[in-house]
């Protein structure tokens, strides 16, 4: 009778704490400097949920250590509700592999996705004086100097330098890679000014510069080709099938989080990224609901899996 009682007790608690949720400001840190990405999508969450939920969504930017620096601060936050981080593939199916000696946590478990929020489509871009139209011609192009192209990432273990990586691999070429701490901010200029010559970078970032003529699309990462960019063929088509990483960005709690407060936020995210979708479309975000937090959470797991198989074979580590 007593446990019965005691589970009674408990259920009347979690609903009670998801019916009084939020009862004051929520944060939701962004592991990057603003304007990214992975910012965009969370100002424009932030603000739909303030005004369904009725309590303030306030953003706040903390960059540093390749996302680290907030992934650690919000898996170590009450779990509450009140601390979310919105992530991606790299800080939280990346980081996890790239970084184990550094990280005094781990993602998958200490922190609990709610929703995957927005896809972004990435290409091959080089700068605009590359000889190379096409993955082939780069790929003559490097097999005769080894080492004297350089490619541009967003920093080392991110997924612009782990697919070229993998591009690497599979061609049987070698680049040479420059990393920006600053982030696509830094490194897109940078390409457009001839410092580096190609990168793997996400279409919300692309798109001014190629229309411009600044920047060339050599190959586009998704399966099929982008309505914006009909005549650049995928790397599949290219003869590279599955390289590439078609980026997320995503909503996570500490993992110890009430699930009625998890299933709270799920869909309030839902609706807001609903009534956001044709204005996201605009600007190359792609919103891509989960299913559920559960969905989530295991698409989660499975690419920490993938990118740790990669990462283990091609022996990469950041000391």
């Amino acid at each position: 009778m007593r446990f019965t009682t005691l589970l009674f007790c408990m259920a009347v608690a979690s609903a009670a704490t998801a019916q009084d949720y939020p009862a004051k400001p929520v944060k939701m840190l962004v592991p990057y400097a603003p304007g990214g990405a992975t910012d965009i999508i969370a100002r424009i969450v932030a603000q739909r949920l303030t005004e369904s939920l009725k309590e303030s969504f306030i953003v706040e930017n903390r960059p540093g250590a390749n996302g680290n620096i907030a992934l650690e601060a919000t898996a170590k936050a009450p779990a509450d509700g009140y601390t979310l981080l919105v992530g991606n593939v790299s800080t939280n199916a990346i980081n996890e592999n790239i970084y184990a000696d550094q990280l005094t946590i781990r993602p998958t478990r200490d922190l609990v996705g709610i929703t995957k929020l927005v896809e972004i489509p990435h290409i091959v871009v080089a700068n605009a004086s590359f000889p190379a139209n096409n993955i082939a011609e780069l790929i003559a192009l490097a097999k005769k100097s080894p080492g004297k192209m350089n490619y541009a990432s967003v920093g080392m273990g991110s997924y612009p330098h782990l697919d070229m990586e993998r591009l690497e691999r599979a061609a049987g070429i070698e680049l040479t890679h420059v990393p920006y701490k600053g982030g696509a901010g830094q490194a897109i200029p940078a390409m457009i000014a001839g410092e580096v010559q190609v990168a793997f970078f996400n279409m919300a970032s692309l798109l001014p510069h190629i229309k411009s003529g600044r920047l060339k699309p050599l190959a586009a990462v998704p399966a099929q080709r982008l309505p914006e960019l009909p005549d650049v063929p995928t790397l599949a088509q290219q003869g590279y099938p599955g390289i590439g990483t078609n980026a997320w960005q995503g909503l996570f709690a500490p993992a110890a989080t009430p699930r009625p407060v998890i299933d709270k936020l799920y869909a309030a995210v839902a609706r807001a990224l609903g009534q956001e979708k044709d204005a996201l479309a605009t600007k190359m975000l792609t919103v891509a609901v989960s299913p559920s937090p559960d969905e989530f959470n295991a698409l989660v797991r499975r690419e920490t899996q993938a990118w740790g198989d990669f990462v283990r074979e091609a022996k990469i580590k950041i000391e």
